[in-house]
């Protein structure tokens, strides 16, 4: 693809985020959630707590467009997932009146591709902050001669974690209609999470599982290691993703205990591969709250 001219790439739009987007929590919709994701939690199931990636439901119709507004049109539709990044500061329960509102914050041009980073802010009406949250999507052969905004966050898998001990390992299948359910429950309705013939005409196998609800599997697995007692711990949520999985696949996530932060937050990374032996999700960072002694 011919480099774009900087003209093309709406960069006054940095910074800029939507107008706020209400959206209301009831138990039906937090618990199809987790019915869609096989979230076997007595607190997610019952709808009485949103499991964690749910946190996208809310902002997903203000996070798309800003990116999708600030490319160049005819790299529109060649955008990836390539990361996110949720930073949990308060639960989302049943009968919150939450406002969502999102705005791209940087965009970096790199020997691939450009990646472009756009930032969701969910709040209460009362102005309490609930999540922040940072897509990255990856528009692979754009080309882009400069940097702007904030950088990717940090969340590389530690190097030296390889070949020490593991704190778990945890396998997980999907279901035959896992996507259908879950695009019900997200709201995400692209067709190669639906349609077979659709996401064989671009170039993938078949359905492929939306990689969020992926990423909703790894929550699954880190709070079952880290804190099965009170899912609230977990602060931070973050990956890259990195393959494609079917319904048909099987997941297997390897958690290690990666340190402390600063404030004394237990950190975990962990890595996701498939049966195939594709490594599905990398870089993967938790950021648990240590319970009092």
């Amino acid at each position: 693809m011919s480099t774009q001219a900087i003209s093309e790439w709406k960069l006054e739009r940095i910074g800029k985020f939507s107008e706020p987007k209400p959206f209301r929590v009831t138990r039906e919709r937090v618990a199809a959630y987790a019915e869609a994701t096989n979230d076997e939690h007595p607190l997610h199931r019952s709808g009485e707590l949103a499991p964690p990636v749910f946190a996208i439901v809310p902002v997903f119709d203000t996070l798309t467009p800003p990116m999708l507004a600030f490319v160049p049109g005819e790299i529109a539709m060649t955008v990836v997932h390539g990361e996110q990044d949720f930073r949990f500061h308060a639960p989302i329960v049943p009968g919150q009146t939450l406002l969502s509102r999102g705005g791209v914050v940087g965009v970096h041009g790199t020997s691939t591709g450009v990646q472009v980073i756009v930032k969701g802010v969910t709040e209460t009406g009362a102005g309490e902050l609930i999540v922040e949250q940072y897509l990255t999507g990856f528009f692979r052969g754009a080309q882009l001669d400069l940097s702007a905004g904030v950088p990717l966050t940090q969340h590389r898998f530690p190097a030296r974690l390889r070949g020490s001990d593991r704190l778990a390992v945890i396998t997980q299948t999907f279901d035959p209609d896992t996507t259908e359910r879950y695009s019900r429950a997200s709201g995400d309705q692209m067709p190669i999470h639906l349609d077979d013939q659709v996401a064989k005409s671009v170039g993938l196998p078949g359905i492929i599982v939306h990689g969020l609800c992926t990423m909703a599997y790894t929550s699954r697995a880190v709070i079952a290691s880290a804190c099965p007692e009170d899912p609230t711990g977990l602060r931070r949520l973050a990956v890259r993703f990195s393959k494609t999985v079917q319904p048909s696949d099987s997941i297997t996530t390897f958690l290690w205990n990666a340190g402390t932060t600063a404030e004394g937050t237990r950190k975990i990374a962990y890595e996701t591969a498939s049966n195939s032996g594709d490594m599905v999700i990398k870089d993967g960072l938790a950021e648990v709250r240590q319970s009092p002694a």
